[in-house]
């Protein structure tokens, strides 16, 4: 299984697709945990979505499609 704690999400162009996938995934749940409302979950520290709020996630979730599209297309 891929492990994203303690990657650098500022970097997505290093991560592989696994990675990358386990990623999108997780801000996927993300996403829809903050638009449940109610508290969300604390993330750890090492998490890379630590700190993030709805908005930052789907910005972040647009760019993992772009370096998922780069990746298949190298």
């Amino acid at each position: 299984m891929a492990n994203i704690r303690n990657k650098d999400i500022n970097k997505l162009e290093e991560w592989n697709a696994k990675e990358l996938r386990k990623l999108k995934i997780t801000v996927n749940n993300r996403i829809s945990s903050l638009e449940a409302g109610g508290k969300p979950k604390e993330l750890p520290e090492t998490h890379p979505l630590k700190n993030h709020d709805i908005d930052m996630c789907k910005e972040l979730l647009d760019t993992i499609f772009k370096s998922e599209k780069n990746l298949k297309n190298s």
